[in-house]
């Protein structure tokens, strides 16, 4: 989509769909500039034509009228955001969902939008330009029906109308750029995630991780069986025994050019990459195995999210670490009884090869602790015990370290994704004891999203660490605002707003310049 910033009466915008979001109560006698101006054009039968139709501007409500050459427009969406009192950009992302998705329904190609007065108005920019870049898309290439209608019109050209008050200005150009990158790199994510296991496999997923990092300025170093051997990644090799599939090893890294900057302690990234999942010998049940290619989201996330960071060029290196396999079943794949030996040189008993994620997570969060990170983030599709605690929705985040856990939840509520901090005991630790090995890989059902985070737990030593179990949220069952069913592309937004965060934190550590002594004439003035 193109997107261009303009000022004026909402009414004389021109194209196929004027949208205006709205909140309960703005249908009242206090209506907001572009509805009052759009209600008087229509000599003041919009209003009593919503209403008559049941809107109410509650959240997820919507009206569609002709304008019949009233408006610069040719038809008029009405957005429902809700009540005013629980607005926070999310809600106005999710309604620009619904709007560029009503846009596709009506085969609009042009459309613009009123953004809605609010208190911070590039955070509602960044909400709409976001929420209309999501909503807009779909993953329908293997469509014969999708390749037909290939020409057809789509939405294309996108005005957004600043509220009455606000100029245009560099800081709200920057955050459409911001969004507009930022959205663009999670639809690559959901492609990569929607993909069929037979295309998106290992080898697939680290020329993904080339072609990212080229386009992003930065550095990717893939490895094979070989290099993964050669680090004595025990855990990571008994995973990918089964497949005929060649691991890969993938590290991709951004590094500041200034050399101080360079120097500083690094962010790293950790994303699960189990491109297939059919449980090995412990092999799942017929229907819960057809979802399983988007057992790699974790991964995808950090890929996209590596894409934004190197137009963001922060002040420290961010580095992503991935180890991608499938897990198959065959007469070669590890065994319920084996005994597996980490790089950390940790002994694990296998009691479930469907508990694999962690054992290639544990080698690549060793690896990824060597490089001397400041703090690690990893994402991974880990347990359905979360999904259970939690539902299709809210991401389940663990971890010790209360800064570290703090600055990502504060990331993500900035991003508009729903985490929930759940507890890292050590009074479930029991249940990873082995009476042969040091540890085993799957406990009792009870607590399994715990179990799972105490295991990781055990392979990051002292480093700050957060993991995120996104199981649920990395696919949509059903279409929601800015939502499709299918991949979500969730954890991306908020590892953006994580690497923002510190970068403004890093800058302001550095003391301002003084200021140059004046000269004693100008001083003299």
């Amino acid at each position: 989509m193109q997107f261009s910033l303009h000022t004026g009466d909402a009414t004389r915008a021109s194209g196929d769909l004027l949208v205006i979001p709205l909140f309960e109560g703005d249908l009242g006698p206090s209506a907001p500039e572009p509805l009052a101006a759009a209600d008087a054009a229509f000599e003041g039968k919009l209003r009593a034509a919503a209403a008559q139709e049941g809107f109410k501007a509650k959240a997820e409500q919507s009206f569609v009228i002709h304008t019949l050459g009233r408006l610069g427009a040719e038809r008029v969406l009405l957005l429902g955001l809700g009540a005013r009192a629980r607005y926070r950009p999310e809600v106005l992302r999710l309604a620009a969902g619904r709007a560029a998705k009503t846009a596709q329904r009506l085969k609009v190609t042009s459309l613009a939008i009123a953004v809605p007065t609010t208190s911070h108005a590039d955070e509602a920019l960044r909400a709409t330009v976001e929420g209309l870049e999501l909503g807009a898309y779909r993953f329908d290439k293997y469509k014969a029906s999708a390749k037909e209608d290939k020409g057809g019109p789509k939405l294309g050209r996108v005005a957004l109308l600043l509220p009455e008050g606000v100029q245009k200005d560099k800081a709200l150009d920057g955050a459409v750029t911001l969004a507009r990158n930022v959205a663009e790199a999670v639809n690559w994510a959901r492609d990569l995630v929607n993909e069929p296991p037979n295309v998106v496999t290992p080898t697939r997923l680290a020329q993904a991780a080339q072609e990212a990092a080229k386009d992003a300025g930065l550095k990717a170093t893939i490895g094979g069986r070989k290099e993964i051997e050669r680090l004595k990644m025990g855990m990571f090799l008994g995973v990918t025994a089964g497949s005929v599939e060649e691991p890969k090893l993938i590290h991709v890294a951004y590094i500041p050019k200034n050399a101080k900057d360079a120097k500083r302690p690094p962010l790293a990234l950790v994303g699960k990459a189990i491109t297939f999942d059919s449980g090995g010998l412990s092999l799942k049940p017929a229907d819960a195995m057809v979802d399983m290619k988007t057992d790699m989201a974790g991964s995808a996330a950090v890929l996209g999210a590596m894409k934004v960071i190197g137009a963001l060029k922060p002040p420290f290196p961010v580095h992503a670490f991935i180890g991608a396999c499938e897990n198959m079943p065959s007469g070669t794949a590890y065994r319920p009884g084996d005994i597996l030996t980490a790089r950390s040189g940790k002994t694990v008993e296998i009691t479930n090869t469907d508990a694999e994620g962690r054992l290639v997570l544990g080698d690549i969060l060793t690896w990824a602790c060597e490089h001397k990170p400041a703090t690690i983030v990893d994402l991974a599709t880990l347990t359905g015990a979360c999904i259970v605690a939690l539902g299709n929705y809210i991401v389940g985040a663990f971890g010790e370290d209360d800064e570290a856990m703090w600055s990502v939840l504060e990331a993500a509520s900035n991003a508009g994704e729903e985490f929930w901090r759940l507890p890292i005991s050590d009074l479930q630790k029991d249940a990873l004891r082995s009476e042969v090995a040091d540890m085993k890989n799957a406990g009792e059902r009870w607590g399994g999203a715990i179990n799972a985070a105490l295991f990781l737990k055990e392979f990051v030593g002292d480093t700050p660490w957060v993991h995120l179990d996104i199981a649920g949220p990395s696919t949509s069952p059903k279409e929601r605002g800015y939502f499709g069913k299918g991949a979500t592309g969730v954890g991306l937004r908020t590892l953006v707003e994580l690497v923002r965060q510190r970068a403004a934190d890093t800058h302001d550590e550095v003391p301002a310049p003084k200021p140059a002594k004046a000269p004693r004439k100008a001083a003299a003035r």
